[in-house]
């Protein structure tokens, strides 16, 4: 972690340390979990939601948008844009970070067929933001 640089690290959208699964979970043949039909089903309307946004547009999804399209596509209500301003200004986070979360918090919020970004959607995205805690704390 420490040869990483803040700025590359700010580029990255999504980062999270995975844990091993302990050896008794992966044995058990009761888990279900979700199928890659219903995760297919999901990520199609998602892209669907995103192709009737950018219509006639040269971005095609959420991680393409500018920093125009995400005020424009991204936004929050108060409860939203408190958590946001908390997290931001605890971390020190870029004008890029605060922008990745807005995206990712988006691509969320398309998946789960929602029309607007609740604090759920919002405390998920910021919860991918993993290693800016790690490297504050």
């Amino acid at each position: 972690m420490s040869r990483i640089s803040g700025p590359l690290l700010d580029r990255i959208d999504i980062h999270l340390e995975v844990p091993a699964v302990p050896f008794d979970e992966l044995a058990d043949n009761t888990s279900q979990g979700t199928s890659s039909d219903a995760m297919r089903q999901d990520v199609m309307r998602a892209r669907d939601q995103q192709a009737t946004r950018f219509h006639n547009q040269s971005t095609l999804y959420n991680a393409q948008m500018t920093s125009r399209q995400v005020r424009s596509h991204c936004r929050i209500d108060h409860g939203c844009r408190q958590m946001l301003r908390h997290y931001v200004e605890e971390l020190g986070l870029s004008a890029r970070g605060h922008d990745k979360i807005l995206r990712v918090a988006r691509t969320i919020t398309d998946v789960a067929g929602d029309p607007q970004i609740s604090e759920m959607h919002l405390a998920e995205a910021i919860s991918y933001r993993s290693l800016d805690r790690d490297l504050w704390i």
